[in-house]
């Protein structure tokens, strides 16, 4: 479970500063995309969503085989438009709805439960650190606690982690990454086991018909076909995204020394704040995010036809340099509903480790990190007590 990308993996060791979409990824990917790196170009077409819309949000970054589109279609796999791939009324009136289960107070009275959530995974971990043993902090903590607080905020179910974690990744891999042909079959069905699962979740909180996410979209007048895909958007996208930003943010605190900061008693809440935030910056989770020209256009002097397929830049590049924080979770119409929710369980998360192992360094600094088209994160983060207390009688 180590590593998200298998089969689609673009590492980079040293630095993980967001990299230009031509450094990163294969010739495939990028001659089918237009990256746009100016700030003030993105924050234009972000805000016209009728002229650059998100239709291909959830497409496939390179063309699917035709085995693996029967593989989908054999399982009734679809993904019909909602939320983060449509616009217009449709997409305003399903985002009031999620919009409710995200609100401030929501999100910050889950802050406790991170809290003490994170604590119990350290406490329960103690054990094997002081033994010598190395852990690998994306599994043991990152993929824990962000699907966890997903359930609680939504009251739908999640399967078991390491269930979740396989479909998610594969299905990360299957639409933002580039497999080859016999790779894309396999995670075809995966992502068909998901796609199952989730239809049968749905029909279950439609069933119960009290307050969770699913029964309120319905009672909205969504139907179950895109609650399905809501679900699997929110599964995939929602909780993997956190869970990435957390993996980040804690090697880079202890890749560049801030460990200690974000364990001292007084001034740990500031430093992982600071951790977090360059973290977004310079490294996000989704440093960069896909839209489509629906019509003829210019924008400063640039010409965007009808079908052109861009990768817009969120963090990183020209962003980091400038400390513009403003695009790091989108931005108009469909900015990340979730942005206050991974803010915060990343630096409580980020904050309760390092206080419950203030002496951790990394196994390997120089660890690789994973690109896909909108997603990024080091592929493990392997910890162990610190050199000096391991050699303490």
């Amino acid at each position: 479970m180590s590593c998200p990308y298998v089969g689609s993996l673009s590492a980079a060791a040293g630095a993980p500063l967001a990299r230009p979409l031509q450094e990163v990824l294969p010739n495939a990917v990028t001659g089918r995309y237009r990256s746009i790196e100016d700030p003030a170009t993105v924050r234009e077409i972000l805000r016209r969503a009728e002229d650059f819309t998100p239709a291909n949000a959830l497409h496939a970054a390179v063309e699917l085989a035709p085995a693996t589109l029967r593989v989908l279609a054999r399982g009734r796999f679809a993904l019909p438009p909602v939320l983060a791939s449509a616009t217009g009324p449709e997409h305003l009136a399903v985002r009031r709805v999620v919009a409710g289960f995200f609100s401030p107070a929501k999100v910050a009275a889950q802050a406790q439960f991170i809290t003490s959530r994170t604590g119990q995974l350290c406490r329960q971990l103690r054990e094997e650190l002081d033994a010598g043993a190395e852990l690998d902090l994306a599994v043991e903590l990152a993929a824990v606690i962000p699907p966890e607080v997903m359930a609680r905020l939504t009251g739908t179910p999640v399967p078991p982690v390491e269930k979740l974690k396989r479909w998610s990744r594969d299905s990360l891999e299957l639409f933002w990454g580039w497999p080859d042909a016999q790779r894309q079959q396999e995670l075809a069905r995966s992502a068909v086991e998901y796609h199952a699962w989730l239809r049968g979740t749905v029909a279950d909180a439609l069933a119960r018909d009290d307050e969770n996410l699913y029964a309120a979209l319905h009672r909205a007048g969504v139907d179950a076909k895109r609650i399905v895909s809501l679900a699997y958007f929110l599964g995939i996208a929602g909780q993997e995204t956190t869970a990435m930003l957390i993996q980040s943010a804690l090697f880079c605190a202890l890749h560049d020394g801030d460990w200690a900061d974000c364990a001292d008693p007084d001034n740990g809440d500031a430093a992982s704040t600071r951790v977090v935030q360059r973290v977004l910056l310079e490294a996000s989770s989704v440093p960069t995010w896909r839209r489509i020209t629906r019509v003829d256009t210019e924008l400063d002097g640039e010409r965007f036809a009808p079908g052109d397929e861009l990768v817009l830049r969120l963090s990183g590049g020209q962003l980091a340099e400038s400390g513009d924080d403003s695009l790091v979770f989108g931005f108009g119409l469909h900015r990340c509903l979730g942005a206050g929710l991974a803010r915060m369980e990343t630096e409580v998360v980020l904050r309760t480790a390092a206080e419950a192992w203030p002496k951790l360094e990394l196994v390997d600094s120089n660890q690789p990190w994973g690109h896909l088209v909108s997603f990024q994160s080091p592929t493990t983060v392997r910890v162990r007590r610190a050199s000096f207390e391991r050699t303490q009688p």
